[in-house]
């Protein structure tokens, strides 16, 4: 029967069939920070987890989170997302929190000592670029970026405005 259990999957303890999962397998993204792309540089993304407790998580699930206007910041040898909207769950009631209240950022000692040592020295700044559940577990992808002078956010939307007329001709030339 050992042999036979496969990693990841629930067995019931009596029968040894599989059981339903209770979370999807996989990756599904909840929320993209669009804007940080356009005001940023984005020189390095590091993945992180999320603490957050049970009212919000369902939140998440449903979608409702905006990392629009959010930051990151190191704090006593921790990392704290701040300015991350999760809207309460409907059904929470007195379990609900603060909606923006700032959610612990799970990481690895270097990684947030690599971080720190960054944004402190080089003048980097750590912004979420996106929200996603992997494997039934919130994670955050936070990018190490520098920001845009107006120039260089003129230059970019030039740049993406020649790759489209590029692509757009491209098609028509197969078309016919």
């Amino acid at each position: 029967m050992t042999n036979e259990l496969k990693r990841g999957r629930n067995y019931d303890t009596l029968t040894g069939e599989e059981c339903m999962m209770p979370h999807q397998q996989g990756i599904k993204t909840i929320a993209q920070n669009r804007k940080a792309y356009h005001d940023y540089f984005v020189e390095e993304k590091i993945e992180c987890g999320v603490v957050l407790f049970g009212t919000e998580v369902k939140s998440v699930r449903q979608g409702r989170v905006n990392l629009k206007e959010s930051w990151v910041r190191v704090h006593n040898g921790e990392v704290w997302a701040e300015g991350m909207h999760i809207s309460p769950y409907e059904q929470g009631n007195q379990f609900n929190r603060d909606p923006l209240r700032m959610k612990k950022l799970l990481l690895h000692k270097s990684e947030i000592r690599k971080l720190d040592s960054a944004v402190m020295k080089q003048g980097y700044t750590l912004i979420p670029l996106d929200l996603y559940l992997k494997d039934g577990r919130v994670k955050m992808t936070l990018g190490l970026c520098r920001g845009k002078q107006l120039h260089d956010k003129r230059d970019s939307i030039a740049k993406r405005d020649s790759e489209r007329e590029i692509q757009r001709v491209l098609r028509n030339r197969q078309k016919n």
